[in-house]
């Protein structure tokens, strides 16, 4: 095991399942669990973790401390990387969407990754766009130097490579295949891990939180559509009410963009009888806890 290795070992254990009995307001049929990827680490939580785990290894590995990634100003994606880089001392650089926002105060998201060492550089939407063009790396690469490329939201097969270790690790925790397994899908990273190691015995279910999303599902997984809320980021008095009351029940913390809607879609397919009575179903806490939204407390 190399320093890094150790490191990581060191910073971050197995996340816990957690059986939640009676959830909801509403009995429903179903044995639920909660795979706690949030209780990761208390600042590079969740699924972020699970993505830049082989990817800080590749980075080391080829001798490369720098690391650079874009985001929205209020991106888990650059909080976490920002986190990740102080933690285990990689320089971080955060591609930022917007440069009106070079000149205005920051929000609590850019002023934590700040205050971790990430350098911002805010950047026109325009630009932002020809983020994936190999002209704009190389502009990037000229004006910063060498770097180690981590993409917006992190999922590339590396992360995939990480995400995909949830499901041995939850069965193992199990002791048993469970029928369901399901997560919020954003960049699909984590979605895609639990699909690469699920069995033909686990049905693996990805609720979309963008109304229209960025990626195409794939074999593995089924796409649940119905629970977005209007978009990324937006919600409904519904989906708060049912968030106050999901942790009040639970003594779980949850939020808004992805988690909250994932359970609200498990709970409404469970009282329409889409499982099956006394189906296993464990839902995946993608973290993001940094982005909960001051309406819930």
């Amino acid at each position: 095991m190399n320093e890094l290795d150790w490191q990581l070992s060191a910073l971050v254990s197995n996340s816990p399942v957690q059986w939640l009995d009676n959830p909801f307001s509403e009995p429903v049929s179903i044995r639920l669990f909660l795979k706690r990827d949030d209780l990761l680490h208390p600042l590079v939580s969740g699924n972020k973790w699970r993505k830049l785990k082989y990817n800080l290894l590749a980075a080391r590995e080829r001798g490369n401390n720098m690391l650079l990634t874009f985001g929205g100003a209020y991106s888990n994606h650059l909080y976490a990387t920002a986190a990740a880089g102080r933690a285990l001392n990689f320089r971080t650089i955060g591609i930022v969407r917007g440069d009106e926002l070079a000149h205005a105060p920051l929000n609590s998201t850019l002023a934590f990754c700040q205050l971790c060492g990430m350098h911002l550089h805010f950047i026109s939407r325009t630009d932002y766009r020809r983020k994936d063009t190999p002209e704009f790396l190389t502009e990037l690469t000229e004006q910063f130097g060498p770097f180690y490329l981590l993409p917006e939201g992190g999922t590339n097969d590396l992360a995939i490579g990480g995400t995909a270790e949830i499901m041995p690790e939850l069965i193992t925790q199990l002791g048993y295949v469970p029928n369901y397994v399901c997560c919020p899908v954003g960049t699909g990273g984590t979605v895609a891990g639990l699909a690469k190691s699920a069995s033909t015995e686990t049905t693996v279910l990805g609720f979309m939180a963008l109304k229209i999303p960025t990626i195409e599902p794939a074999a593995g997984w089924l796409p649940i559509t119905d629970y977005h809320f209007g978009g990324y980021a937006r919600t409904t008095p519904v989906l708060v009410d049912f968030i106050r009351a999901f942790e009040k029940r639970n003594d779980v913390l949850i939020e808004q963009v992805y988690t909250g809607k994932m359970l609200y879609g498990i709970y409404d397919l469970a009282r329409q009888g889409y499982f099956s009575d006394g189906a296993t179903v464990v839902a995946v806490h993608t973290g993001g806890l940094q982005g909960r939204s001051a309406e819930l407390d």
